[in-house]
């Protein structure tokens, strides 16, 4: 399908433009019905989404590597926040739009076009496809800014789209959002849904989690402290994830194409290329963190007592990969799920929730906290979570720093394998003990710079939009990150 798309685009349709229609027409059967179509489409782009937010190609994503979790070992120009070499950004772009948010918006015209579906089934089917599309809009806004956005997906009749001011969006977003989740009464895609098999409870648990993580990214946001409140509490009175079984994970199978892109790069392709990096090792040696064994391997030992010891890859620098602490086993599994959110993940947003009084009260955090750390340990099988617990350096009540760089440490250390997330705990909490890369010593991008192609392209819209949010530069701060 994508050979199709790539062939049927130009250069600047490739960004955003293709229109509905002529898509629609590439993938029509006129001997079947058009829902066919639609769970292809929605297929297509649910696998789309979560390979892009997994995988540690440094020709699509690097977001490991701006956490610091990961570290690079021959070439570390990546890890020197070099963006554009590889044009990971305009990979990243193209990826989103193209095989993400168009299919999902062909999907939907196709469903809207369908008079043989029942009401329900239509919209419920639409609901997942919104809550999706939410999801990848304001992932692209709290990656880059200001985007397009309204004039996007429209090539014949917008062939260079304008870039939408980012709060704007985001505040769109947050209703698009609230509309979709109420729709959700039958099962929609069923057996075709990749995440739920169609279990409309869990996709009402996953439509309000993503609420309140975006109720909680504008929380400090000007002017959008009302808008935020609002949001947390809808989502946590309609109901969020309560245990890892609500997980938006999409299984991998041991066969290609369906293998799990961290498999790809780490196995088959037969290279060396990441070790862990020891902003991360360090941290977890400093509280003698239980899932060490789990997120890493055991390659290493002391020299005189033979025990496993962890040494991460100094940030930024060559590190050999026999002189440093290999990826943990799990996540060189061809069948390895990938999640788009977790239980963990909703457990310190409602610990935030909590300190600023929304949703239940500062006494309440500690609770939650513990749950999204334990919601972690239980994910990767780890043992002594109750240990854990209890040591100063990670109870809540003794833990260095005030509340947001607790519940950030913590949640940067639970998304290890979601690079996207544990980079923007570190952007929403400000918590310390990130390197300066070895190499360039260039300080932690806050944001993805725009595509060069938008750059030469689409000129006087990018010049706007870079004017509009301060400056097209890796650290310029976006509208929700204001600390």
């Amino acid at each position: 399908m994508k050979k199709i798309i790539i062939t049927a685009l130009s250069i600047i349709a490739f960004v955003s433009c293709q229109s509905n229609d002529s898509y629609e027409n590439l993938n029509k059967d006129p001997k079947n019905p058009t829902q066919v179509n639609s769970e292809f489409l929605f297929n297509s782009a649910s696998k789309s989404l979560v390979d892009q937010m997994t995988s540690t190609s440094v020709n699509d994503n690097i977001f490991r590597l701006l956490a610091q979790h990961w570290t690079e070992t021959t070439y570390v120009d990546e890890a020197n926040y070099d963006f554009n070499t590889r044009n990971i950004t305009n990979n990243f772009w193209s990826e989103m739009y193209r095989d993400v948010l168009l299919d999902l918006s062909v999907a939907k015209t196709t469903i809207e076009a369908n008079t043989r579906m029942t009401t329900a089934t239509k919209a419920s089917r639409l609901a997942q496809i919104e809550i999706l599309n939410v999801y990848a809009w304001a992932n692209l806004v709290e990656t880059f800014g200001d985007i397009p956005y309204t004039q996007a997906l429209k090539g014949t009749e917008f062939p260079l789209p304008v870039y939408d001011d980012a709060a704007t969006i985001y505040a769109d977003l947050l209703t698009r959002l609230s509309a979709a989740i109420p729709n959700l009464t039958n099962d929609g895609f069923g057996a075709a849904d990749p995440f739920y098999g169609g279990n409309v409870t869990a996709w009402k648990k996953f439509g309000n989690s993503l609420k309140l993580r975006m109720g909680v990214r504008i929380a400090d946001a000007p002017g959008m402290s009302a808008m935020a409140e609002a949001a947390i509490t809808s989502a946590v009175t309609g109901g969020v994830f309560t245990s890892n079984a609500d997980n938006t994970s999409l299984p991998y199978t041991t066969t290609t194409p369906n293998t799990n892109p961290v498999w790809n790069a780490l196995v088959l392709s037969g290279r060396s290329d990441f070790v862990a990096a020891n902003t991360l090792v360090d941290f977890m040696n400093d509280v003698n963190d239980p899932r060490r064994p789990f997120y890493f391997q055991d390659n290493i030992k002391d020299s005189i007592t033979d025990a496993t010891i962890y040494v991460g890859g100094v940030y930024g620098k060559n590190s050999p990969y026999g002189d440093h602490t290999h990826i943990g086993e799990r996540m060189e599994m061809a069948d390895n799920p990938a999640s788009l959110m977790d239980f963990a993940e909703v457990s310190f947003y409602l610990a935030d929730a909590a300190e600023r009084g929304i949703s239940g009260t500062p006494a309440q955090a500690e609770g939650f906290y513990n749950a999204g750390i334990t919601a972690s340990f239980d994910y990767w099988g780890a043992p002594d979570v109750s240990s854990y617990l209890l040591n100063p350096d990670v109870a809540y009540a003794t833990a260095p720093g005030d509340w947001k760089v607790k519940i950030g440490n913590q949640l940067w250390l639970a998304m290890y394998n979601r690079g996207y997330e544990a980079w923007t705990a570190w952007r929403t909490y400000d918590i310390p003990g990130f390197a300066k890369p070895f190499v360039s010593e260039l300080p932690v991008p806050t944001r993805y710079t725009y595509p060069i192609s938008e750059q030469n392209l689409n000129v006087t819209n990018y010049n706007e939009a870079s004017s509009a949010i301060g400056g097209d530069a890796q650290t310029t701060k976006l509208f929700w990150d204001v600390n």
